[in-house]
């Protein structure tokens, strides 16, 4: 109810207690509104302002400083390997599990804190739809890998099942074409068979930086025929 019809009902009010019903609840019972309300009109003929309401707030402070960690690490790591907000719940889940934090809050104040540190960018998604089976995505790209105490340079494959999601990765030292072609190999074992068909998301690298030992139309018809 806008301002304006409250002060009207109000007015209301005050009339049919004077000269009316004469009673809270006689007036609550004529004119079909709560007795506060009632109470409210007769202690002032002004309604009172209605109060903002107070939102909690968010229970992370136990792990602000464990996310805020996270995403600044992220500044310094390639943009495939940086943390989603459920990645991060997860990570609280397992190594600070006496925090009692929801979801939602955490991807509240991870998307707060990207914004603030340049790592949200504005992305746009065009719903797809396919059969199981029928489609993989494969990519090859740089990444960085902190092993045995120390931070390297890998390069890592990626088969993600269009249909369901489901990715399956592997990394390597080098970039060669027996890396590349084994992790297919144990990509389709990891699936359960072969995809009728692969899209390469980084197709010009696979093929100047991978298929060295082969010509360029020779290689680009190994990626068709893996492809098919």
């Amino acid at each position: 109810m806008d301002r304006r019809r409250k002060v009207e009902l109000f007015e209301q009010i005050r009339r049919e207690y004077t000269h009316g019903a004469g009673t809270i609840q006689g007036v609550s019972r004529q004119l079909k509104v709560h007795r506060r309300m009632v109470r409210q009109a007769l202690a002032s003929a002004i309604p009172p302002e209605r109060k903002a309401p107070v939102r909690k707030k968010l229970k992370l402070g136990p792990v602000m400083d464990f996310i805020d960690e996270i995403l600044r690490s992220d500044q310094q790591a390639p943009r495939k390997q940086r943390h989603t907000a459920h990645r991060i719940f997860e990570r609280i889940r397992q190594e600070r599990p006496e925090a009692a934090v929801a979801e939602s809050s955490v991807r509240r104040y991870v998307g707060h804190r990207k914004r603030e540190l340049g790592l949200l960018m504005r992305e746009t998604f065009v719903p797809q739809v396919y059969a199981w089976g029928e489609e993989a995505q494969i990519d090859w790209y740089e990444a960085v890998a902190e092993i045995g105490g120390e931070r390297r340079k890998v390069w890592q494959f990626a088969m993600r099942s269009m249909a369901s999601g489901g990715a399956f990765h592997r990394a390597y030292y080098h970039a060669t074409q027996q890396a590349f072609l084994e992790a297919h190999e144990f990509g389709f074992r990891y699936f359960g068979g072969v995809f009728r068909r692969l899209r390469y998301d980084n197709l010009k690298s696979a093929v100047r930086k991978i298929l060295r030992g082969y010509q360029r139309e020779e290689a680009e018809r190994f990626i068709a025929f893996r492809s098919h």
